[in-house]
């Protein structure tokens, strides 16, 4: 299977650079966007919640710390909602493709994978610059952010190829899906600190693995401390879970999901 995916390695790669040139074909700033739009939203988060309301987070003495602390939830949670918000129609969307050319059908969600992580890495370094330049950019620990970011990646892929195999069978999955990720997103400590949580309902967050994952950028990116690495243990387990879920629901139903497109 690697070794196919990597015979279409060209494939791929052209893939993501047509749809990357396609967002912003007939635009006058052209790819200028990818970087305006969130220069806007970290200035915007920055002047309200650290000028206008003066929100600060519990215990840290900073006037920045609550909007790192934003920014850094909400961009990494964007980068795992685009993965398994695409993932889950990455079929479906494809269907032509599927029916008219022969090619490794994984290569679909690779493709996914590699167009939301070109988005973040532009988006993610307008934040590192805005950091830097606010002298608040982490020193060592800065590096912790690779491992934390290839788990989030396992676990998005793992979880989006699985849904797009179902959503191709069971078209209410991608509904009943986007309004899960909707309570998913406010039950995962981005917008408020985990310490605002009732004590009776924080051992809950044990059931969401995105919440380690999420805490663990706020760690590096907001205290300059290294992630709780035995915290990420249950995530990484439940990735590798679900990658193996995925590969073998693929693999029994790929040659089903042309006929049903």
């Amino acid at each position: 299977m690697i070794s196919a995916l990597w015979a279409y390695r060209g494939f791929v790669l052209g893939s993501v650079g047509r749809e990357f040139q396609s967002k912003y074909r007939n635009s006058i700033l052209g790819a200028a966007w990818t970087v305006l739009n969130p220069l806007a939203m970290i200035t915007v988060y920055t002047v309200i919640f650290s000028n206008v309301m003066r929100a600060k987070l519990p215990g840290v003495d900073d006037t920045f710390a609550y909007s790192i602390y934003l920014c850094s939830g909400i961009l990494t949670w964007g980068l795992f909602a685009e993965i398994t918000g695409r993932g889950q129609t990455v079929f479906l969307e494809n269907a032509n493709l599927l029916k008219k050319l022969s090619f490794p059908r994984l290569c679909l969600p690779i493709i996914v994978v590699f167009n939301a992580l070109l988005n973040f890495g532009i988006i993610f370094g307008v934040f590192l610059v805005f950091l830097l330049l606010l002298g608040r950019l982490p020193g060592l620990p800065l590096l912790g952010l690779i491992p934390v970011l290839m788990l989030q990646v396992t676990f998005a892929i793992g979880l989006g190829t699985t849904l797009g195999v179902l959503n191709v069978f069971f078209r209410d999955v991608g509904q009943f899906f986007a309004i899960l990720l909707q309570f998913w997103f406010w039950f995962t400590p981005i917008v408020y600190p985990v310490t605002i949580i009732p004590a009776r309902f924080r051992d809950l967050l044990i059931f969401n693995p995105m919440a380690p994952v999420i805490a663990s950028y706020q760690s590096i990116l907001v205290n300059g401390r290294w992630p709780d690495w035995q915290s990420l243990l249950p995530a990484a387990v439940l990735s590798l879970l679900l990658c193996v879920l995925a590969i073998r629901l693929f693999r029994k139903r790929s040659g089903e999901m042309v006929d049903e497109l």
